[in-house]
């Protein structure tokens, strides 16, 4: 196969790929995964096995085979036929007198029909030296319901988990003791919730020895975000964990820098904001943290990140999960029917059942961004005898005949999901609590490249476009107050990133519950913590365009940074150092 051939072919196999969530690996990711597993195996002396289990246009066995040039057996596997075939003389090409054994298998189903009852057994004939993978960045569903929960029973997996625990999960027993994996995954697993058994069987079943977070460099032409993990197979469960080198990389369009460099690769060796293609990268070296627990956020740490949050932690008086319970806001599973900006156009009658909503288009610092349009929910719940319950709608006959309409209706009762769980037809899916909405509450939009906290004095319901903090005793009213003022902080960026960094597209971080409820807070009847009280309250009162207000913004910054004992650009100010002695886990 000609060059030529090879590109037009792989092109075209990549675009057939895209609906099913499988992403060709890039050349020079391969050639980097490649390098880096063979670098640790280069020491054996004998031929070696090596496998990839979603092998698509064989770019990664590819490169693996022809780094190591040294091959016993070649192993792939690939649901497409075509793929399959493409593969196989890709790899043919570099592999010498040895011929790739491709299979056209599902390798999941593969290998759950060898582990039941029991997982792969130690001296398995097909446990192999290497394996080298990109697994498809799917939901489990794509196997079935039937898979998917034969996958989590077997694996432990909960919640909404992706194609890639299971191949993880799978890889973990297809490999030798003392075993060498390279894999690319999405990195939001090392910090979303539904990640956290995914992250305690990896650091059960492998050493770590290296991680690099690519995040938005854009090596795929999807949005994925990648992480490169360099695994071995423990030989013992007993095995003491070696410090993981951690490596990241993320777009930083406020800093500035004349270091200039050829490749996203090229830019992992400079620490600091480095140039690639005139666009510039921060680039953090340190090591990988649990915070000393299994299933543990993973964290890149070094010395200035460590002792930083040090610092923050002696001077947190609490966090934000401590005021009250953070909750999505409500979710009507039909946002056509229920919330519309232009209810008064529908008809002469208003439904009687409206109320005003808040959304993200209202972000704001301390206070929300009012617009022109503003959006209003017909909201089908109460509170009666203490309980959340349906309206009745015969009380509300507007209301009723618009519900009512054939294709209103229709809509809604397609919802089979509503009446199955013993519903109304007619009702919100998620209501959340409706004696809530009369509260002041802390409200903050979802993903934002700035942290937005804004207090909504009550009235209106919250979208599940945003989260959502109420106090649970009217006495925190100054710690609502201390959390307005840290969340739209530039101290809380920095917290965010030295303590979860999970960054979307362009430097956009995710504000979900498990993160925020973890912020800080200082001490509330400290000097500091009266004097920040203090500047929200007159900072509420003001024109969120004025100068005053701007102003006053400024002066907050600076009294949380101090509250924290931390200076203005993030070093910490008044420290007592603690040791970099970073471990996986307790």
């Amino acid at each position: 196969m000609s060059i030529t051939e090879e590109i037009t072919q792989t092109d075209r196999l990549r675009q057939d790929r895209k609906f099913n969530g499988a992403h060709y690996t890039p050349d020079h990711l391969a050639a980097f995964v490649a390098e880096n597993i063979a670098s640790v195996l280069h020491g054996s002396k004998e031929p070696v096995t090596i496998l990839d289990p979603a092998v698509g246009d064989g770019a990664l066995l590819a490169a693996l085979a022809r780094q190591l040039g040294n091959c016993k057996r070649i192993i792939g596997y690939d649901l497409d036929p075509q793929a399959v075939e493409f593969a196989q003389q890709r790899i043919t090409s570099v592999s010498g007198k040895v011929s790739p054994e491709i299979t056209c298998t599902n390798y999941l189903k593969h290998c759950l029909d060898r582990l039941e009852p029991s997982l792969f057994r130690e001296g398995d004939p097909e446990l192999v030296d290497a394996i080298i993978a990109n697994p498809p960045y799917v939901r489990t569903q794509v196997l079935g319901a039937n898979e998917a929960q034969r996958l989590a029973k077997l694996f432990g997996h909960t919640g909404r988990v992706d194609l890639y625990f299971a191949f993880l999960s799978c890889i973990a027993r297809h490999l030798k003791p003392g075993g060498i994996a390279g894999v690319i995954v999405s990195n939001r697993f090392m910090s979303i919730k539904s990640g956290e058994k995914v992250r305690e069987q990896l650091l059960q079943d492998f050493d770590i020895l290296k991680l690099w977070d690519f995040g938005d460099t854009k090596l795929f032409e999807a949005a994925v975000l990648p992480v490169v993990l360099l695994l071995r197979r423990k030989e013992t469960e007993n095995d003491s964990a070696p410090r993981t080198e951690f490596f990241s990389i993320y777009s930083d369009g406020e800093a500035f820098t004349e270091r200039e460099v050829d490749s996203v690769f090229d830019a992992l060796e400079c620490e600091g904001p480095v140039k690639v293609d005139g666009k510039v990268f921060s680039v953090r070296i340190g090591h990988l943290s649990t915070s000393g627990k299994k299933d543990g956020v993973w964290q890149l740490v070094d010395s200035t990140s460590h002792n930083w949050l040090n610092t923050v932690e002696v001077n947190t008086f609490c966090r934000f999960g401590d005021i009250g319970k953070i909750r999505v806001g409500v979710k009507t599973t039909a946002d056509k029917v229920f919330i519309r900006s232009d209810w008064a156009e529908i008809g002469e009658n208003v439904p009687e059942l409206l109320r005003p909503l808040v959304t993200h288009h209202e972000a704001g610092q301390f206070i929300p961004a009012r617009g022109e349009i503003s959006k209003q929910i017909l909201y089908t719940h109460k509170i009666e005898n203490g309980r959340k319950v349906a309206v009745d709608l015969d009380e509300y006959p507007i209301s009723k005949a618009y519900l009512e309409t054939p294709e209103i209706r229709e809509r809604l009762e397609s919802r089979s999901y509503v009446i199955k769980a013993g519903r109304n037809w007619f009702e919100i899916w998620v209501p959340q609590d409706p004696s809530a909405w009369e509260c002041p509450k802390l409200v903050f939009s979802d993903i934002s490249e700035t942290p937005a906290f804004w207090l909504e004095e009550g009235g209106r319901i919250v979208n599940g476009d945003c989260y959502w903090l109420m106090p649970k005793d009217s006495d925190k009213e100054e710690l609502i107050l201390l959390a307005l003022a840290v969340g739209n902080s530039t101290f809380i960026e920095r917290f965010y990133d030295f303590r979860f960094n999970n960054k979307l597209y362009a430097g956009r971080r995710r504000f979900m519950t498990q993160y925020v409820e973890e912020f800080p807070i200082p001490n509330p009847n400290s000097k500091l913590g009266r004097e920040i009280v203090t500047q929200v309250k007159a900072i509420l009162r003001m024109d969120a365009g004025s100068e005053e207000f701007h102003e006053a913004k400024s002066t907050i910054d600076g009294l949380v940074d101090r509250a924290f004992q931390v200076s203005v650009d993030g070093i910490p100010a008044n420290y007592v150092e603690i040791p970099l002695d970073i471990t996986h886990a307790a």
